[in-house]
């Protein structure tokens, strides 16, 4: 009986000095100041952190431009040809300058010259479809300049402290496990921060060049059939 009592005496402080163990634990992980913890990275984080409010900046006004632009109305072209079939060359111009679209703007140029010989209407539509796209392909150059900058600036953060890390050791001679792994895992959080605005700047470029290949074949389509209107009337 003796030893029964001495057996539970062991075991209920083990147990209680468990779960306050994990108590702390998980009090301290709530606790974490994520803010605090991302300046740890080093001074590299701050040129990663403004890259990556540019970044978002450049894909929220590329994105917002291409919903405007490139909008699709089925019904344009159509309005188009009953008014040139009519005969109303100008007001077929406005309607096209109304839409506030590229395919607007494309088909507004060829209205333009119409009664000029073919290639001349082609000619003008084909330079004004290369001006939309110019304009669209502006700013996705800095995108493509983020995501190479952003992880070398994240890689560069990382050496830097590492060098510091080996340096304070040759110094002070003190090789725990403590002052390493801190130090590590500290500007591993710069590395770690230059990945992620890279992966969202390389993704942003390639979705919207997406974007304007789809573009391009749908004004193709477009440009088709506006040279049906003016050719045969239908």
């Amino acid at each position: 009986m003796t030893n029964l009592i001495l057996l539970l005496q062991d075991t209920i402080p083990a147990a209680t000095t468990d779960s306050t163990a994990t108590a702390a634990v998980a009090t301290a992980t709530d606790s974490v100041n994520y803010f605090s913890l991302l300046m740890k990275g080093g001074v590299m984080v701050v040129p990663i952190l403004l890259l990556l409010f540019f970044t978002l900046y450049v894909i929220i006004e590329r994105a917002l431009y291409y919903k405007k632009v490139t909008k699709e109305d089925v019904r344009l072209v159509d309005e188009i040809r009953h008014q040139l079939s009519a005969g109303k060359v100008e007001t077929a111009q406005i309607t096209a300058s109304k839409s506030g679209t590229a395919y607007g703007a494309i088909l507004e140029s060829g209205i333009g010259l119409v009664g000029r010989p073919l290639s001349e209407i082609e000619g003008m539509m084909e330079k004004t479809t290369n001006v939309e796209i110019g304009q669209m392909e502006e700013k996705l150059g800095w995108l493509g300049l983020v995501a190479g900058i952003a992880p070398i600036l994240g890689f560069i953060g990382t050496i830097s402290g590492v060098i510091k890390i080996f340096y304070t050791i040759s110094i002070t001679e003190n090789i725990s496990i403590g002052s390493i792994s801190g130090g590590l895992y500290e500007k591993m959080i710069s590395s770690g921060l230059g990945l992620i605005v890279g992966v969202i700047a390389y993704s942003g470029y390639h979705y919207f060049n997406m974007v304007i290949d789809s573009f391009s074949l749908k004004v193709q389509r477009v440009i088709i059939q506006f040279v049906n209107v003016i050719t045969t009337g239908k």
